[in-house]
């Protein structure tokens, strides 16, 4: 007879092979090729069509069964295959912070009970109020009537939703702030200065992504500490401090190329209005508090997903102050589970930023009833350089460690950088000798 202990054993090993074919050892992944690419892209054909589901009226009993297949295959897509050229090591990282995001969509879509209503919707493609058909015509991200082909709705929808992700328009965006238009909306205006800020941007990332690859270590793709050991402790604690203001410059400008890059191609090519393409940050530089600078300056584009992994259970447990500190503890994790497929272990650096993230808005709420006055001015700004350019390095430091620095981001063949500001810079620092 199996003891007791015999059988939580087995099942705790049936487990753990469960887990490990889904998620393998790095040494057991199979490398990407163009032979095997197709096979995460089909991976992700059930979420869409999840999606879609969510868009069709009754079909909460479908979307439940169809929900552990769905996240199943999500996390064979993003785990089970790897990038295995050093440099491009930091792609199997983007790959799975990307399966994150979908579980998270996915896990709304299955669990919600109503599907995925728009602003004014009672259900899926009826306005409240009227006795609209599901495949009637409904506003769509960017608030305009949408008058596209009934036999066309629900596939549009599917994919609009599975896309967004501040969710413009859509009820579980509501509430969530949205920086003002700063770009002329009128579509070729609109173009024109989305090009021109796609390009600052590329070149701005180039320019950073080229100097943090210059220091020791931390620009190759094996990584090092950005904290120097054989520098004095002033010259160590400077030079990780450029590096890290280097790397969170390098991270702004790449959020802001790669919307740019998305917006240009939604309105050119898909005829996507420029409405649904406000601003993604809100110079987060300038935050006088904590709260200003996650709530508003900072990007909201993960709001959601952080919410469902941790927000939403946390305020289950502990109300509103479980929610806060549960979205942060979801974002930490976020970052580090994903970090795992570079294949260089755990480093929770992440996890402790970002949790702790949840007692600094905490002291500052108290802050405000001791005092009376919330926090912000000069103070509230010093504040903030605090938290995320002091507080924040070793989060920095793992991640450099890990190589996430020497990785490719701008490749080498279109790096302006690289291919005439380096070489002439090198020149004429010969002809001085």
């Amino acid at each position: 007879m199996h003891t007791g202990g015999g059988i939580a054993h087995s099942l705790m090993s049936g487990v753990h092979d469960v887990f490990r074919a889904i998620v393998p050892h790095p040494s057991d992944r199979i490398p990407l090729t163009w032979s095997v690419s197709w096979i995460p892209v089909v991976c992700y054909f059930p979420f869409v069509y999840l999606a879609y589901l969510a868009r069709r009226p009754d079909t909460y009993l479908a979307r439940l069964l169809l929900l552990p297949v769905i996240v199943t295959l999500i996390l064979v897509a993003a785990y089970r295959f790897t990038w295995v050229q050093p440099e491009l090591n930091v792609y199997n990282w983007g790959q799975c912070l990307f399966a994150a995001t979908a579980i998270a969509k996915a896990l709304e879509y299955g669990l919600n009970p109503e599907g995925m209503l728009k602003v004014g919707e009672s259900r899926p493609g009826v306005v409240k109020g009227k006795a609209k058909s599901p495949g009637a015509g409904h506003s769509t991200s960017n608030g305009d009537a949408s008058h596209k082909p009934e036999a066309h709705n629900g596939i549009y929808d599917a994919l609009e939703l599975a896309y967004t992700l501040r969710g413009l328009k859509w009820k579980f965006g509501q509430g969530m702030y949205i920086p003002p238009f700063e770009r002329p909306l009128e579509r070729s205006a609109f173009l024109r200065a989305t090009f021109v800020s796609l390009a600052k941007n590329f070149i701005l990332l180039d320019l950073l992504d080229s100097l943090v690859k210059l220091f020791p270590g931390v620009g190759t793709p094996v990584g090092g500490s950005m904290f120097y050991s054989d520098l004095s402790p002033i010259a160590r604690y400077t030079v990780a401090t450029v590096i890290h203001i280097l790397t969170g410059a390098a991270i702004l400008s790449g959020f802001h190329m790669v919307y740019d890059l998305i917006t240009f191609v939604a309105v050119t090519l898909f005829g996507s209005s420029p409405r649904s393409w406000p601003p993604v940050m809100d110079n987060p530089w300038i935050s006088q508090s904590m709260h200003e600078f996650w709530s508003k300056r900072w990007h909201q584009v993960l709001r959601q997903t952080f919410l469902v992994f941790g927000g939403y259970p946390g305020k289950w447990i502990a109300g509103k102050v479980g929610m806060v500190f549960g979205a942060f503890i979801a974002s930490g994790l976020f970052h580090e589970c994903a970090m795992y497929s570079m294949g260089r272990g755990y480093d929770h650096s992440a996890t402790l930023f970002f949790g702790s993230q949840g007692l600094v808005l905490l002291l500052e709420r108290i802050w405000k009833k001791v005092t009376g006055r919330p926090v912000g001015g000069w103070p509230g700004r010093l504040w903030v350089y605090f938290i995320m350019f002091v507080a924040a390095q070793p989060m920095t430091n793992a991640w450099h460690r890990r190589g996430l620095g020497g990785n490719m981001v701008i490749p080498p063949f279109i790096s302006p950088f690289r291919l005439y500001i380096l070489p002439f810079a090198q020149r004429l620092i010969e002809s001085l000798h």
